[in-house]
């Protein structure tokens, strides 16, 4: 079992290096990430919650989010409407209203109780727009996204046996045939 967690790790840390390149994502700006440890050991959603898959994958995740100086947020699972971890300093920076929960593996899911007992001074809320994101096990972090999402595709689209898709964010275009549009921004 070390050898997969430690696979597992491994994969998050580059596969999120990896994202926050391809995806423009820039120093102090969020990424979401959901993910179901259950899926990632090859079991249906929300069956098989795993604390160790969730303390190596957010270990790798966060070294990479870490050395880009990039914010974390955890979607947590369903049992708490998919509320949101992330540093204080996050939340007060983008004005995202704090709410009174601490996730627990049954209730918010084993990542987001990682992300709660790993961060220096974390929070909940229940809403962001978040500058990129990744989702590991079909968690469904669409609503947490900026309004215009753009697909990423990675060199990988797993972790463990979960299926991985990405996304990156960008501004919406306005105006019609006449509008000009600033290449670096596309």
């Amino acid at each position: 079992m070390a050898a997969e967690l430690e696979r597992i790790q491994k994969q998050g840390y580059e596969l999120t290096k990896e994202l926050i390149a391809v995806s423009g994502i820039k120093e102090e700006q969020v990424l979401v990430v959901g993910c179901s440890s259950s899926e990632i050991v090859g079991e249906k959603i929300g069956s098989f919650s795993s604390v160790e898959v969730a303390e190596a994958l957010y270990g790798g995740i966060d070294k990479a989010a870490k050395e880009a100086n990039i914010y974390i947020a955890a979607q947590c699972c369903e049992h708490l409407n998919r509320a949101l971890i992330l540093e204080e300093a996050a939340a007060s920076k983008y004005s995202y209203e704090e709410v009174n929960v601490v996730p627990q593996p049954k209730a918010g899911g084993s990542f987001a109780t990682t992300a709660y007992k790993s961060m220096q001074s974390p929070v909940a809320v229940e809403h962001i727009k978040a500058h990129a994101g990744m989702d590991i096990g079909d968690t469904l972090i669409g609503m947490h996204l900026k309004d215009v999402a753009v697909p990423v595709r990675l060199s990988s689209d797993k972790i463990g046996e979960a299926h991985v898709v990405c996304a990156r964010t960008r501004a919406k275009f306005i105006g019609g045939v006449r509008a000009v549009y600033d290449e670096e921004k596309l």
